[in-house]
């Protein structure tokens, strides 16, 4: 699992994390978080975040990484990323719109690495 966030008026690479051991929808939310982290600390609260993934969108909403994904030795770093985010969620009240990315009128986001068959 890997996640970037593309901004789309610039095509510019805004960060990249990965590869690491774990899942597309925890990617995706992590990516969220982390694309509402960086808007937060540049005062960007109204930018809007686009994700494909309509799970990830409501684990930021709720708060919280409903994944199944194992814990274990391989998946801790992740997990404590994820613990992470959820703590960002839960002490910061962002505005950002989160928008679900309709992959079928728009085309594949951007973010994604094109490795979708």
């Amino acid at each position: 699992m890997e996640y970037q966030a593309i901004d789309l008026q610039t095509g510019y690479r805004v960060f990249h994390y990965g590869p690491v051991h774990g899942t597309n929808n925890i990617g995706e939310f992590l990516a969220i978080v982390h694309a509402l982290a960086l808007c937060w600390q540049q005062g960007l609260h109204d930018k809007t975040i686009y994700s494909d993934s309509y799970n990830a969108i409501l684990w930021v909403q709720k708060r919280k990484c409903k994944t199944k994904l194992e814990r274990n030795p391989k998946t801790e770093p992740l997990f404590q990323i994820i613990a992470r985010a959820e703590n960002w969620l839960q002490t910061h009240n962002y505005r950002n719109p989160i928008i679900k990315w309709e992959t079928q009128k728009w085309g594949e986001v951007p973010a994604d690495f094109g490795r979708k068959k």
